[in-house]
């Protein structure tokens, strides 16, 4: 085989080529899990029990198992680690989300996002 095992692969695509991301944010989110894990927030193991935590609930709620709700899990498990690993609370993720989500609505298309 010429050219090792990834060539001729685009960034971020698997194996077939296909991306391995639908939206930026979901790559994003999974670089802050590993960041807060490096920086000894939390373990990777605790990181491993709330994602499996998170997953386990989405489907006893029988979600679909797909993309979204992986990374809707993904998100729901930093949330949960960070509000217990940290002086930030679940009042403020959720006002935080709230001014993101204001923020998102009145930026126009195409541009950054911006609080």
């Amino acid at each position: 085989m010429t050219g090792g095992l990834n060539s001729g692969l685009k960034p971020l695509a698997d194996i077939d080529g296909d991306p391995v991301f639908d939206e930026p944010w979901q790559a994003q989110s999974l670089a802050i899990a590993d960041s807060l894990v490096q920086r000894g927030l939390f373990s990777a193991q605790d990181w491993s029990a709330a994602l499996g935590q998170a997953l386990s609930e989405a489907r006893t709620r029988n979600e679909t198992d797909n993309h979204d709700t992986y990374y809707r899990c993904v998100i729901s498990a930093l949330e949960s680690l960070i509000a217990s690993s940290t002086d930030i609370d679940d009042l403020a993720m959720a006002q935080k989300r709230k001014d993101w989500e204001s923020a998102y609505r009145a930026t126009p298309h195409g541009q950054p996002v911006e609080l």
